[in-house]
């Protein structure tokens, strides 16, 4: 009897061992540490798009869900800089169409960065693949761990005694969700910048906006410029202004069409032509040195807030706080001997172009460009902190 009740222990032990193994959780630190259920991860692969919607710079770097999942804890995770105060999330904030309300944002040890942050808003659906204000990255993917890199920014950089990207891959390995992230996301636990590069890029395409008052007015219409049903008279008097090219007379004065948007901001997607030259603004911010390289821009979707207001001052400098003073830049485009790579569509005849835009003409405007924002983008959690 004994011996009967000694083995059947031993089995019954053996058991136990052999189902823990089984049922044991591989992600208990993601659970710990983040608001994530790695069973049941948000939708960034299969969120779907209007039928009008033709741009899409994905590329090879295909969205799945695993992979954005770990490419949102890497974009809202301070760890990510060199005295854990900065993520990409400090200076490109969910409430503010992913971008930045300050002129410069706050970097590491007080540092600045040089040129105001771009907005993030459906960076995915645009003919534009290079990144920052003067392209200088050439794609999404190189240009997720430039700031990383920067001395200003995040720090890593190699400089005054700081670490490099191999230094952060180090702090990452000792970090437990990290490892169980990369599994999840890559089926080992393996950290490179390659694989954070393509984590990041996919989070940040998966951040779309399509539920505006345009998109709802565009779906009911066969082209953008068919008045819309759902818009004011007001609005669809801003929306063929955005469309209709100028006519300008000899001396570049605009004597009838619209204001030309289009040329440069392309609907339905409302992003930046990739053969667009500088705007005008060749500032630097905190200097008076000239920048003439500046020639992308974010999508025009999600400029304003619901409430009409600027969600982030505009240009690379910040040079403009409201959209009014935007159109203003644009109204009249003073010659400028100093910026030889003005946008040959701001200066017919070879002249600065003066639009004479009346006040009810730039009230249509504004009252258009404020159908082009969405409401989800602001506030879903797929794109939220996911340490809170």
């Amino acid at each position: 009897m004994r011996l009967y009740t000694l083995v059947l222990s031993i089995l019954l032990f053996s058991c136990k061992d052999a189902l823990d193994t089984v049922t044991s959780d591989p992600y208990t630190e993601i659970q710990k540490a983040l608001s994530i259920n790695p069973s049941a991860l948000e939708n960034y692969s299969a969120q779907g798009k209007p039928t009008y919607v033709n741009k899409d710079n994905t590329g090879a770097n295909a969205i799945t869900d695993k992979a954005a999942t770990l490419g949102r804890v890497l974009f809202y995770d301070k760890n990510l800089s060199t005295n854990n105060t900065i993520a990409c999330a400090s200076c490109h904030k969910q409430e503010f169409a992913f971008g930045d309300t300050a002129i410069s944002s706050l970097g590491v040890e007080n540092g600045r960065t040089e040129r105001h942050s771009m907005r993030l808003i459906n960076t995915r659906y645009a003919n534009e693949a290079k990144f920052f204000w003067n392209e200088r990255a050439a794609s999404l993917e190189t240009q997720t761990t430039m700031p990383i890199v920067d001395h200003l920014e995040m720090g890593f950089s190699g400089q005054t005694g700081r670490g490099t990207i191999t230094s952060l891959i180090t702090k990452l390995n000792g970090i437990g969700y990290y490892k169980e992230l990369f599994t999840l996301a890559y089926g080992d636990a393996t950290i490179t910048e390659a694989r954070m590069q393509t984590a990041l890029a996919q989070f940040i395409r998966s951040i779309q906006s399509f539920d505006s008052k345009y998109d709802t007015g565009r779906a009911q219409v066969g082209n953008d410029g068919a008045p819309f049903p759902n818009f004011t008279a007001q609005e669809n008097a801003g929306k063929n202004l955005f469309l209709a090219p100028p006519i300008f007379n000899a001396a570049s004065e605009r004597i009838g069409g619209g204001f030309g948007c289009q040329g440069c901001h392309q609907a339905p997607e409302f992003d930046i032509d990739p053969n667009s030259r500088n705007n005008g603004f060749i500032g630097v911010i905190g200097s008076n040195q000239n920048d003439l390289n500046n020639t992308r821009s974010p999508s025009l979707r999600d400029i304003l807030n619901a409430a009409g207001v600027a969600n982030t001052p505009f240009m690379h400098t910040a040079a403009s706080a409201t959209i009014r003073q935007v159109l203003n830049h644009y109204n009249t485009i003073a010659a400028n001997p100093r910026n030889t790579n003005l946008d040959a569509r701001l200066k017919p005849n070879n002249i600065g172009q003066n639009l004479q835009m009346t006040p009810d003409e730039i009230n249509s405007m504004v009252a258009f460009l404020r159908t082009l924002t969405g409401k989800d983008v602001y506030t879903n959690k797929k794109w939220g902190n996911p340490f809170l």
